[in-house]
């Protein structure tokens, strides 16, 4: 059995058992290094976190504020309590004022009285959200005010002489 007839794996097996030497033409090529950005080993071919691609995409995309007034209104339960969250959900932010609406009455002057606190911690977690002031509001009734220049007062309904 000649050289050129024995497989690889035998050939290789002999040659790291120091059974037979290793021929002449084999010789491991040097990979010439390049100014390449593809190169292995190079600084930033490191993986990153994907948490941190994801802040950095964020950021650059300019998704930063939605992103916080999603996570506000989704983690409400977390902010302001749980039980508080069952009887009170966020339903707005606009210009700063998030509003939030209420079961009742009672839950709504309650929170009221709650208002600094929640937006303390507010401002705290979510600076990036924009919320400058808070409105609650009661469970919805029907309202004889139309429009935003409604006039006070009994009006067309008055006509008790």
């Amino acid at each position: 059995m000649t050289d050129a007839d024995t497989p690889e794996t035998v050939a290789t097996y002999l040659r790291l058992r120091g059974l037979k030497p290793s021929s002449k033409s084999w010789k491991r090529k040097r990979r010439i290094q390049d100014d390449d950005d593809n190169a292995p080993f190079t600084p930033g071919r490191d993986p990153g976190a994907l948490g941190a691609v994801l802040d950095k995409l964020s950021r650059e995309s300019g998704w930063e504020i939605t992103l916080a007034r999603e996570d506000l209104v989704r983690q409400w339960a977390d902010l302001a309590g749980h039980d508080t969250a069952k009887h009170s959900e966020p339903v707005s932010l606009e210009n700063g004022m998030l509003t939030v609406k209420c079961d009742s009455t009672a839950w709504a002057k309650n929170l009221q009285f709650m208002r600094a606190t929640i937006l303390t911690e507010i401002g705290r977690r979510y600076p990036q959200a924009g919320v400058d002031n808070l409105r609650f509001i009661g469970p919805d009734v029907p309202s004889w005010k139309w429009g935003p220049r409604a006039v006070p007062g009994r009006g067309p309904r008055d006509t008790y002489g």
